[in-house]
C-alpha cells in the first residue's frame, strides 16, 4: 500500500536508547508508565488513541455504560514527559535485522523493542462462522449493542413468526468470564429493561443460550465457580449447552453438534489468539504466541521482548504459559519496566514471577463468583460487591471511575441502565474485526 506523501512517522532521535512499544493495552502501557523516569527515548504506537478496560466491554455491548466509561486517552498518561512519543498508526510488521518497525505510514527504528499487541479474536480456522459478532475490542461492543437494538426496533415491525424468532434469540458461545457475564447482563436487559422499551412484544419468546464446547463453564477458575455459575444461569432462564460445538452459522442459523438454533444474533467469546506480527521467525512462535523466555526477552532476539497475550513464557507452574489476562499482562509490563532500568544500570536483570490475585466472574445482580488465593471461594453477594469494586478500581482515570460507579448504582437502584441510543446503524457485511 502506498504511504500519502504528506504522512510520516519520523520522530527525531536523541542520545537517549530508544524503546518502542507496539500496543496500548494493559501490557504496553503499564510498561511505558514504569518507564517515566528512565533515560530513554519512549514511542508508543498504537492504533486507538485510547485505552480499553476490555473487561467491560461486555457492558458497553449490552447499555450498562457508555464508551467513555471503560475507554481514556494514551496521550494523557504521557503528559509533562518530552521524552515520550504516541503515534496513533496500524504496525504492518516487523523487520528485525534493520531493528525497524514497518507501519501504514512508514518505518521506525528502534534500539529496543517491546511487542504488547495483544489477542485477536480466535475461530479456530473455521471459516463458517466468521459471521458471528465478536466481542474483543471496543468497536465491536458498539456494533454489537447497535445490532441488538436495531433487532428489536425491527421485531415491533415484523408480522414474519420465523423472523421474529431470529431476531428474539440470542446465541453466546463460550463459556468463559465474557460469556457467562454477557449472559448475564443481556437476562437483566429480557428481565427489566426491555419490556419497558418494547411493550409490543412478547419477551416471553426471547431465548438466551449458551453454547459451550466442554463439560463446564469458567474453565479456567475452581470447579466451585464453575458449578455456582451454572446454578445463576439456570436460575436466570439461560439455556446453557455443555459439551456442545458450534459447526456453522449462515443465514440466522447455528448449526451445532448436538441441532440447530435461529438467531440473527449470536456472539463468540469462545478464545483468542496472541496477535503476533509479520516479520518474527517461526522458530520464535509457538501456539500463535511469542516464546519469550523469563525476563520476557523474544527467543532467539537479545533487544526484543514481549509482554501480555502475546508472549509466552513456559514454566514448570505454566507448561503451557500464562493465562492471556490482564493481571498477567499488568505484571509483566511492571517487571519489564524495572528490568529496562536495570539493564541500563548494569545490572542483571530478574525473572518475572506471576503473582496470581485471584478470578472473578459476575452473571448479574447479586449473582457472581470469586476464587481468592489459597483456595478460598467466595459466592453470591459479597462476590458482586468484590467484583465491582475490583473493576472500579483498575479502571483509569478518576472520571472513568465515578462515571462508571454512578452508572452502576443507579443501575441497581432503577432497574435501568444506559440510554440505548442507536447512534450509527450497524450492518454485519461491514464489520470490523
Amino acid at each position: 500500500m502506498a504511504i500519502p506523501e504528506h504522512l510520516s512517522l519520523t520522530i527525531a532521535k536523541s542520545e537517549l536508547p530508544r524503546i518502542v512499544i507496539i500496543g496500548g493495552g494493559f501490557g504496553g502501557l503499564k510498561l511505558a508508565k514504569g518507564l517515566k523516569k528512565t533515560k530513554a527515548q519512549v514511542v508508543l504506537l498504537d492504533r486507538n488513541n485510547f485505552h480499553t478496560f476490555q473487561p467491560l466491554l461486555y457492558q458497553v455491548a449490552t447499555a450498562g455504560l457508555e464508551p467513555d466509561s471503560i475507554a481514556g486517552p494514551l496521550r494523557k498518561s504521557f503528559e509533562g514527559n518530552p521524552n515520550y512519543f504516541f503515534r496513533m498508526v496500524k504496525v504492518t510488521g516487523i523487520d528485525t535485522d534493520k531493528n525497524e518497525i514497518e507501519t501504514t505510514v512508514g518505518n521506525l527504528s528502534y534500539d529496543y523493542l517491546v511487542i504488547a499487541s495483544g489477542s485477536v479474536t480466535n475461530y479456530f480456522g473455521n471459516e463458517k462462522i466468521k459471521k458471528v459478532l465478536p466481542l474483543k475490542r471496543l468497536v465491536h461492543a458498539l456494533d454489537l449493542r447497535s445490532h441488538i437494538l436495531q433487532n428489536f426496533e425491527q421485531a415491533v415491525l415484523t408480522k414474519d413468526e420465523k423472523k421474529l424468532e431470529q431476531m428474539m434469540n440470542i446465541v453466546v458461545v463460550g463459556g468463559g468470564p465474557t460469556g457467562v457475564e454477557v449472559c448475564g447482563a443481556l437476562s437483566e436487559l429480557k428481565k427489566h429493561i426491555l419490556p419497558r422499551d418494547y411493550p409490543d412484544l412478547d419477551f416471553s419468546k426471547m431465548n438466551i443460550h449458551l453454547i459451550e464446547g466442554t463439560d463446564r463453564l469458567l474453565n479456567g477458575m475452581s470447579e466451585a465457580s464453575g458449578q455456582n455459575s451454572l446454578r445463576y444461569m439456570e436460575k436466570l432462564g439461560i439455556n446453557v449447552q455443555l459439551n456442545t460445538m458450534v459447526e456453522e452459522y449462515e443465514d440466522d442459523v447455528v448449526k451445532l453438534s448436538s441441532g440447530s438454533i435461529e438467531s440473527a444474533t449470536v456472539v463468540w467469546s469462545a478464545g483468542v489468539r496472541g496477535n503476533v506480527l509479520s516479520g518474527i521467525n517461526s522458530t520464535s512462535v509457538e501456539r500463535s504466541r511469542l516464546v519469550v523466555d523469563e525476563f520476557n526477552r523474544v527467543k532467539g532476539f537479545d533487544n526484543v521482548f514481549a509482554v501480555g497475550d502475546v508472549a509466552l513464557m513456559k514454566s514448570e507452574e505454566f507448561p503451557n504459559g500464562h493465562p492471556m489476562l490482564a493481571p498477567v499482562a499488568m505484571q509483566q509490563g511492571s517487571h519489564l519496566s524495572k528490568n529496562i532500568k536495570r539493564h541500563f544500570q548494569g545490572k542483571k536483570m530478574m525473572p518475572f514471577k506471576y503473582f496470581d490475585k485471584g478470578s472473578m466472574a459476575t452473571v448479574g445482580r447479586n449473582k457472581a463468583v470469586v476464587d481468592m488465593p489459597g483456595g478460598v471461594h467466595v459466592k453470591g453477594l459479597l462476590a458482586w460487591v468484590i467484583w465491582m469494586f475490583i473493576h472500579i478500581l483498575y479502571l483509569i482515570g478518576f472520571r472513568n471511575k465515578l462515571i462508571a460507579l454512578n452508572n452502576w448504582v443507579w443501575s441497581y437502584l432503577t432497574y435501568d441502565k444506559g440510554t440505548r441510543l442507536i447512534i450509527r446503524t450497524f450492518s454485519r457485511k461491514n464489520r470490523k474485526d
